[in-house]
């Protein structure tokens, strides 16, 4: 007799990954793809890109075999409806569940059904989940209305301080140096200040989040603007969570998201006021998601040793 599988997709604005695993934590098919968000890329690219993957990571197993999936997309659970087609042309008998990116980085990081996800990457968005469905949200608001402590956040704040410095006819050094560089050039002479202020209104808005690791680097660095941007970050952060969050919860949090990851200097500063608030509360950080996104689809047919199973698909 063949064993159920289970079909777990992660669907980003950068990359789509799939995993494909039986309920003894068996790994039976991977694949990485270009990113397949309907919103950022349109929906017929976005289609094209998740098929593929899909067929890729599919390959020498039988689709039929698969009970359950979840499809995690972030942004774009509205257009999840849309892809009903993908799943019957690569042969599968069940369409993945939809879900959230708050639910699927808070089940990367946890096999509690019960705490809270905090996730920086170019947004930014607190989440408290029960039975891993977010109940309650806070900023996810995007770069115009929110997104406190974003990449987008950070490289934002750095282009402002940048400009400041210019302004007060500091020669750009550090991280000003780094900011003037990345957006201009290695090199470039004249009107810095026209220059910045041109480049950053000729593009959209988001991209900024590409300068959250050169403030970052500085920070680890010791440069005292880029650790005051930080700090900065990290109390926003922390508004957000605790927005969501009770003050007497021992409930773990998960942290996610590119500039959250564990090591940077951001990551390591909102631990420390975790710890300080919440004291008694775990800490963990989101694992692979596509990896979540099948476990989810393990848990929903009620597959035994579901702990176990986190650490082999997550972990």
């Amino acid at each position: 007799m063949t064993t159920p599988l289970v079909l777990g997709l992660d669907v980003g604005g950068t990359a789509t990954r799939v995993v494909v695993a039986d309920l003894q934590g068996r790994v039976v098919g991977t694949a990485r793809g270009d990113g397949g968000n309907p919103v950022a890329h349109g929906a017929a690219t976005a289609a094209r890109s998740i098929a593929a993957t899909l067929d890729s990571a599919l390959t020498g197993v039988d689709p039929g075999r698969v009970a359950a999936g979840v499809l995690g997309l972030a942004g774009g659970l509205v257009a999840a409806g849309g892809l009903t087609e993908i799943w019957s042309a690569s042969g599968l008998t069940v369409e993945p569940r939809p879900a959230s990116d708050v639910e699927l980085a808070f089940a990367a990081g946890t096999s509690s059904p019960a705490g809270s996800v905090l996730i920086s990457g170019t947004g930014a968005v607190a989440g408290e989940c029960r039975d891993f469905t977010p109940v309650r949200l806070a900023d996810g608001h995007g770069w115009l209305l929110g997104d406190r402590g974003s990449g987008y956040w950070l490289g934002h704040a750095a282009v402002r301080l940048t400009l400041a410095g210019i302004d007060r006819r500091v020669q750009p050094t550090g991280l000003m140096q780094s900011v003037v560089e990345e957006l201009l050039g290695a090199g470039v002479a004249g009107d810095l200040r026209s220059g910045l202020i041109a480049a950053v209104h000729s593009d959209t808005p988001v991209r900024l989040a590409r300068l959250a690791p050169l403030v970052l680097s500085a920070a680890e660095a010791g440069e005292p603007e880029a650790r005051g941007l930080v700090a900065e970050a990290a109390d926003h952060l922390l508004a957000s969570l605790g927005t969501v969050r009770a003050a007497d919860s021992d409930d773990p949090v998960v942290l996610a998201g590119g500039v959250l990851s564990a090591g940077s200097p951001l990551a390591s500063a909102v631990h420390r006021r975790i710890a300080d608030r919440w004291p008694r509360a775990g800490l963990a950080f989101a694992g692979n998601a596509a990896g979540a996104a099948a476990w989810l689809a393990a848990r929903s047919l009620g597959a035994p040793g579901l702990d176990g199973l986190h650490r082999r698909f997550v972990g």
